[in-house]
């Protein structure tokens, strides 16, 4: 499976605190604070999309202070 980006919008004021977090979970493989749009992006690695859906689903969104995401499947 090719590299996956996630974009991530956090609650003003919680996101150092949920970039530390992203960072603890094993298939996100970097993660930046950004200026934008979106506050973090994150570069994830999953064998499957099934993988990848449990990773957002289950753990991504439901950390606490994740306000959204957009998913971002590498083409090339």
């Amino acid at each position: 499976m090719p590299s996956t980006y996630i974009l991530i919008n956090a609650d003003s004021g919680y996101e150092k605190k949920l970039l530390k977090q992203l960072r603890e979970i094993e298939n996100v493989k970097e993660a930046f604070l950004v200026y934008g749009t979106f506050d973090i992006i994150a570069k994830v690695y999953t064998e499957s999309l099934e993988e990848l859906r449990e990773l957002i689903s289950s753990k991504i969104r439901k950390l606490d202070n994740v306000v959204s995401t957009m998913t971002l499947i590498v083409a090339d």
